[in-house]
C-alpha cells in the first residue's frame, strides 16, 4: 500500500511538472500563439552607449503581416539622420532587407552582412524583423530566472537560412510564455544579450516599451523606448515596396 501511495504521488508530481509536460517546440508553440497585431506603428527612441558616450537617434517603425507568413517593416529615422531600412521577412529562406542612405543611396544588405552592426548599434541586420517558429530547431535546458521572472530555457539553432549566430537560448516567461530574454552566441562563444522590460498589455497585445542588446562583456549597450505606439492602422501596401525608401 505504502509502495502504491508512493507511486501514485510522483506519477502526480510528474505530470504537474513542466518540464516534463512540454517540449522546447511546444512552449515556442505557445508563444507563438500569444496575440499580434496586423499592423504596428512606433516612434521609438534609440539611445547607444559607448564607453561615457550616448548617442540617441529616433525613427520611426511601420510593420505588416502579410499573406505567407510574410511580415514587413519599414524603420525611417526622423534625427539625427535620414537613413531609412526595409525588411521582406520570408517563411523557409533568408529575409530581404535594403538600406537607404542618407546620400539617398540604396543599397541591398547581402546575406554575409547580417551579423554586421545597424546604424553603428548593438542591434544586426539580422536582429531587425520577425523570427518563424519553424526556421529553427528548439531544445529545452530547464528553468531559470531572467528579467525577475521564472522563465523556461529554450536553445535555438537556426536550420534555415543565413546562420549568423551559432545558437540563442531564449527566456520564455512560465506565466505567459512572453519571451523577456535573448541571449546570443556566435562561434559558440556568449557573445549579447536582449532583454525586454516594461512589458504592457496594448489591446491584448504584450509589447515591451523598453528594450536592451547588451554585449556579453557588458562594454556597450544599445537601449530602445518606445515613444509611441499605435496597434492595427490602416496601412497601404506600397508603403512597404522599395519606392518607399526613396
Amino acid at each position: 500500500m505504502k509502495l502504491r501511495l508512493l507511486l501514485t504521488i510522483l506519477f502526480v508530481l510528474l505530470l504537474s511538472n513542466p518540464l516534463f509536460a512540454l517540449t522546447g517546440r511546444e512552449i515556442m508553440e505557445k508563444n507563438d500563439a500569444l496575440p499580434e497585431a496586423k499592423t504596428a506603428v512606433s516612434d521609438v527612441l534609440m539611445q547607444i552607449h559607448k564607453g561615457e558616450r550616448v548617442i540617441e537617434k529616433q525613427f520611426e517603425s511601420r510593420s505588416k503581416k502579410f499573406r505567407n507568413n510574410e511580415d514587413k517593416l519599414l524603420i525611417s529615422f526622423t534625427r539625427p539622420t535620414r537613413i531609412k531600412l526595409l525588411t521582406h521577412a520570408h517563411e523557409g529562406k533568408n529575409d530581404d532587407q535594403w538600406l537607404r542612405l542618407s546620400s539617398g543611396k540604396i543599397k541591398r544588405i547581402a546575406s554575409s552582412d547580417k551579423g554586421k552592426p545597424f546604424v553603428n548599434s548593438h542591434f544586426y541586420y539580422e536582429d531587425i524583423g520577425s523570427r518563424n517558429i519553424d526556421d529553427y530547431a528548439y531544445k529545452l535546458l530547464g528553468e531559470e530566472k531572467a528579467v525577475d521572472s521564472y522563465c523556461y530555457a529554450v536553445e535555438a539553432v537556426k536550420e534555415v537560412g543565413e546562420k549568423v549566430y551559432s545558437k540563442l537560448i531564449l527566456y520564455v516567461r512560465k506565466s505567459d510564455y512572453f519571451i523577456v530574454r535573448i541571449d546570443f552566441y556566435r562561434k559558440g562563444n556568449f557573445h549579447k544579450y536582449l532583454e525586454n522590460y516594461d512589458i504592457r498589455a496594448v489591446k491584448g497585445i504584450l509589447t515591451p516599451f523598453s528594450t536592451t542588446m547588451t554585449r556579453a562583456d557588458k562594454k556597450g549597450k544599445t537601449e530602445l523606448k518606445i515613444l509611441k505606439l499605435e496597434f492595427n492602422r490602416n496601412l497601404r501596401n506600397s508603403t512597404f515596396n522599395k519606392e518607399a525608401l526613396r
